[in-house]
């Protein structure tokens, strides 16, 4: 009997000692990748940013091409400036990705958020976001006229995969 107690000591303590071990790696690992994804999420941003920035240029660059195209086809006639101006407000509407920059960087605060945050079992929500942070990296694609905001928007995709990939991790 006394050698039943003794051994379970022992084993006792070993597996107390294993567990706590096994729980500091879990919490520092967690810690880790809750700095990366964050990290991620920042490089997110900074993609959303340069979509905002580059739609007014786009804009701009269409209406030159598009004076130039009916200067070239008028040559010496007058250019409606109604209609290029009626056109221009068809073409940028028809690229605005204004709300969905919106809520893909509201969608991402979010999930900052959500990570700072002590509730546990967020892999769930975490990954809700994440596909909705998805479907508005489709939809500037979609909408994409331009090589640089459909290379960002790429970008976005793939930061917005590794993300996904990540939160599998997660509890």
């Amino acid at each position: 009997m006394d050698d039943e107690e003794e051994l379970w000591k022992g084993l006792k303590k070993a597996l107390d000692g294993g567990i706590a071990q096994f729980v500091q790696t879990r919490t520092v690992e967690g810690e880790n990748l809750k700095k990366d994804l964050i990290a991620k999420l920042d490089g997110m941003l900074e993609l959303v940013g340069q979509i905002e920035e580059r739609a007014p240029k786009i804009i701009a660059e269409y209406r030159e091409k598009l004076e130039g195209k009916v200067k070239e086809l008028l040559e010496d006639t007058q250019i409606d400036e109604g209609r290029i101006a009626s056109e221009i407000v068809i073409f940028a509407d028809k690229i605005c990705t204004d709300e969905e920059v919106v809520r893909l960087r509201s969608h991402v605060e979010h999930m900052k958020a959500t990570l700072q945050s002590d509730d546990s079992g967020i892999g769930r929500k975490l990954d809700f976001i994440a596909q909705e942070m998805n479907r508005e990296a489709n939809t500037i694609l979609s909408k994409a006229n331009d090589l640089e905001v459909s290379n960002t928007g790429i970008g976005l995709k793939t930061e917005i995969e590794k993300v996904r990939e990540q939160i599998q991790n997660i509890e």
